[in-house]
Order: C-alpha cells, then sequence, then structure tokens
C-alpha cells in the first residue's frame, strides 16, 4: 500500500500567518516615574506597549526591574491616560532605532522619531535597525590609534592633538563656553559624520545650539539627537545611546564619525532617577550604584573598528566647578583625555576658555611627531613659568634678567595668548597651526639669546 505525499505548503503559510496568543499583562500600580505590571513574562531592556482605553497609540514602556513578582516598567513618553488595570504587551524585542544615509541633516528626539517637521522616517527602513543597547566592540578587535583627527582649533590641535577614534571629555562649569566649543569643533572637524546628543538640555538653548553654533553647513553633515530636560528620565538615557547606535551605524559604512554628547553628567543624572524609582540605594552624593556602571557601557563604545571610527567629546557640567566630583572623576578615569575649561579665562573673554596647563591628550605622544612634541612641550613650559610669576609681573615687581625662563616666557607671552585664542568663525587649518607654533617657540628662543 502506497501512502500518497502530503502537501504541507498551505499549512506552512497558515502556521506563518496564525495570529498566535500573547500574554497580556495588567498594571497594578504606578508609583512616582514606574509603572508595576502582572502577568508578563518579560526580561529586562525589552519594550512593552502599555494600552490605553479609547486611544489610538499604546504607551511604549521598558522593563528596568522587578519586584514580588511584578514587572517594574518605566516610560518612553507621558504617562497620561495611564490607569490601573490597563492591558499591558510584552513586544519580545529590546529598543533599536532605524538608520540610513537620510539620517543626514535631521533632528531626532531622544527616541529616534523624526521633531524638525521634514516628515517621517519610514522610508529609512531598508537600511535596517540598530539596537540601542549594544555591548561596546571587543578589546582585541579595536584597531590601534595611529592618525591625527584635526579639530580646526588650534589649542587642541596644537597641544591637546586628537586622535581618529579618540575619547576625549571637555570639563566645565556652566555658562563657560561649552556648547560653543562643541559647534566649532563639528564645523571644522575632518570628520565625515557628526552626531550630536543633547542629554537633558534647556529647550531654548536646542534650536540656538542648531542655527548659531552648528550652522546650516554643520548641520548638513550632522544628525543631531535631542532629549531636553523636561523629558522623562529613560528618554534622556535613550537619547545617548540612540546617538551611540547612529554613530556606529556610520561607523560600519566605513565613515570617521565624530559623536558628541552634551552633557554625560545629566545623563549620569537621568540614571540616578531611574535607578531610585526602582529602589537602589543613594552611594555617592546620592548617585546610584548603576550610574557608575552604566558609565563604561555609554563611554567605551565609541572607538576604532576595523572598517571606520568614531572620535567622541563628551562634555562634564563640573558641579561648583569642582573637578574632583563623582561623575567628573568617574568619566575622567575612562577616557582618552581631558580638556578643562576655565570661568577664570572665560571671565576675561579669552575664548575658548581651555586651561592648557590642566589638560592632556594621552594619545598625543602616539599620534604626533617629534618635532611637534618638542614645540608643545616648550609651548607649556613658557606659559607655565608665565603663570609662576604673574603676580610678580602685574604689579611690576619682578626684576627683567631674575629668570631666564621668565624673561622668554613675558617676551612671547601676548603671541602666545594670540595663538590659544580662536574667533567663533575662524577656522585654522592643521599645518598652519604646527607652523604657528613652531613660529612662536623659536621666536621666544631667538628673542632671549
Amino acid at each position: 500500500m502506497e501512502i500518497e505525499p502530503v502537501n504541507l505548503a498551505p499549512w506552512r503559510f497558515r502556521l506563518k500567518n496564525a495570529k498566535l496568543l500573547k500574554l497580556y499583562g495588567q498594571v497594578t500600580q504606578v508609583i512616582g516615574l514606574t509603572v508595576e505590571a502582572r502577568g508578563i513574562n518579560a526580561s529586562i531592556g525589552e519594550v512593552c506597549e502599555i494600552v490605553i482605553p479609547d486611544e489610538q497609540e499604546a504607551v511604549r514602556a521598558e522593563v528596568v526591574g522587578f519586584r514580588d513578582g511584578s514587572a517594574i516598567l518605566m516610560p518612553l513618553g507621558e504617562l497620561r491616560g495611564v490607569s490601573q488595570g490597563c492591558s499591558v504587551v510584552p513586544s519580545g524585542k529590546s529598543f533599536s532605532v532605524p538608520v540610513g544615509e537620510q539620517l543626514l541633516g535631521r533632528v531626532l528626539n531622544g527616541l529616534g522619531e523624526p521633531i524638525d517637521g521634514l516628515g517621517t522616517l519610514d522610508e529609512m527602513s531598508k537600511a535596517g535597525y540598530y539596537p540601542v543597547d549594544s555591548r561596546p566592540p571587543n578589546p582585541m578587535t579595536r584597531k590601534r590609534i595611529t592618525e591625527v583627527l584635526p579639530t580646526g582649533l588650534r589649542v587642541v590641535d596644537g597641544l591637546l592633538t586628537c586622535g581618529k577614534g579618540q575619547r576625549i571629555g571637555i570639563f566645565a562649569g556652566s555658562g563657560v563656553g561649552k556648547s560653543t566649543l562643541l559647534g566649532m569643533i563639528s564645523r571644522y572637524s575632518n570628520a565625515d559624520v557628526n552626531v550630536i546628543s543633547l542629554v537633558g538640555e534647556r529647550g531654548r538653548e536646542v534650536l540656538d545650539f542648531i542655527e548659531t553654533d552648528l550652522g546650516p553647513a554643520g548641520l548638513a553633515r550632522s544628525v543631531v539627537v535631542v532629549a531636553t530636560s523636561e523629558q522623562p528620565a529613560l528618554v534622556r538615557l535613550k537619547g545617548a545611546f540612540v546617538a551611540c547606535a547612529i554613530a556606529e551605524y556610520f561607523r560600519d559604512q566605513g565613515k570617521n564619525v565624530m559623536l558628541m554628547m552634551d552633557s554625560v553628567t545629566r545623563f549620569a543624572m537621568a540614571q540616578r532617577e531611574v535607578g531610585l524609582a526602582t529602589g537602589e540605594p543613594p552611594a555617592t552624593k546620592g548617585y546610584t550604584p548603576s550610574v557608575f556602571a552604566l558609565l563604561p557601557r555609554l563611554l567605551e563604545r565609541p572607538g576604532m573598528s576595523h572598517d571606520g571610527s568614531i572620535t567622541a567629546f563628551f562634555t562634564v557640567l563640573v558641579d561648583g566647578d569642582d573637578l574632583n566630583e563623582p561623575i567628573a572623576d568617574a568619566v575622567r578615569g575612562i577616557l582618552d583625555g581631558h580638556i578643562v575649561l576655565s570661568r577664570s579665562l572665560a571671565s576675561a573673554n579669552h575664548y575658548p576658555a581651555v586651561d592648557v596647563l590642566n589638560s592632556v591628550s594621552r594619545l598625543m605622544p602616539d599620534i604626533t611627531s617629534e618635532e611637534h612634541r618638542a614645540d608643545a612641550g616648550r609651548l607649556r613650559d613658557l606659559l607655565a613659568a608665565y603663570r609662576q610669576a604673574e603676580d610678580l609681573i602685574n604689579i611690576g615687581a619682578y626684576v627683567a634678567g631674575s629668570n631666564p625662563r621668565v624673561d622668554e616666557a613675558i617676551a612671547v607671552y601676548e603671541t602666545i595668548i594670540d595663538f590659544l585664542k580662536q574667533d567663533v568663525q575662524e577656522h585654522s587649518a592643521y599645518k598652519h597651526t604646527l607652523e604657528m607654533l613652531k613660529t612662536i617657540v623659536h621666536k621666544g628662543a631667538s628673542e632671549h639669546h
């Protein structure tokens, strides 16, 4: 007896298109920033939808913890309309963001959605999605940093030279010129693409930064991700990671990407809100342990790959100009260098207000020529000598000839200050910067002799 073969094709089609049962949960309570839900089986980082009666759009929320058999979720948007008994539907996947070349020139919110009124990003889904919370690259697969990335700023290129794939912190108090410095780097650097993340910024400053500091030319090769201070804590956190994911996409296309984030301090504050809401104990100055665990996951993601590079500038808003406060201290230990902005220099109309003697680029010795390092070191020596005798010079108590180093420093001090100052609209080519640096150093030596 022969058994006729069964045609399974229609069954495969039906199974593929069958509407399977989904496990729905229910909102049991809302406390502060968190939503508790029972009846769902979801993992940390999974995105769920909270269905609100009589509303077309559900509220997206992410699982951030568990307590007494309930999942704790934090909203990726407004909590308005959420009530006890609302259905909670797990999506089965973590948060991801659409990527593509069409992102250039666009302004997105902390969830990667456009807010510039230039249309949706639906057509971009062909380029795919990138996970927002991906791991930093394997340290053994990172290429070494050997090439200079000119920023167009004399003080950085000459004395704090930055390499492709380097991560640098800009440490400053409020109102000392961080945003202006980022705007200049974004306009004048040799990077192919800028990805700029404004985390916890004032809403008023966003348009100011885009139109004034960035400008039309800067925006054309940039992607701006904005999560303003009134946004939920989780959205502010996601804004930083969304910018990282977009930068990773362009890096994987073989481009040299400049990632700029303002500021890491407000990112840490957002994580502190999340941690306290989920029951973490406050530790150093109120920051929860998860803050210090999350910082390396963010700061280690930029760097070199086999295809391209992500060079990163992270600003750190130092509380009360205290460079040893917990976040500044933790960030400085992770990054490859730090640029310190000085309030006293800014008060004296010295912009960019970079305190050269307190700033360092850890990779400068590896990527610059011996002559460049010698010239930069000599200029630092001259500046340090002048600063040590500055009080005596200002009151006329210094006697010429007392100290040969100070005499040489006095002779070229005005030239050094002219070199360190730079107008917002002024671009300095890397080669020209090195020539100016060499001229100043040799002028000081010749005038002294």
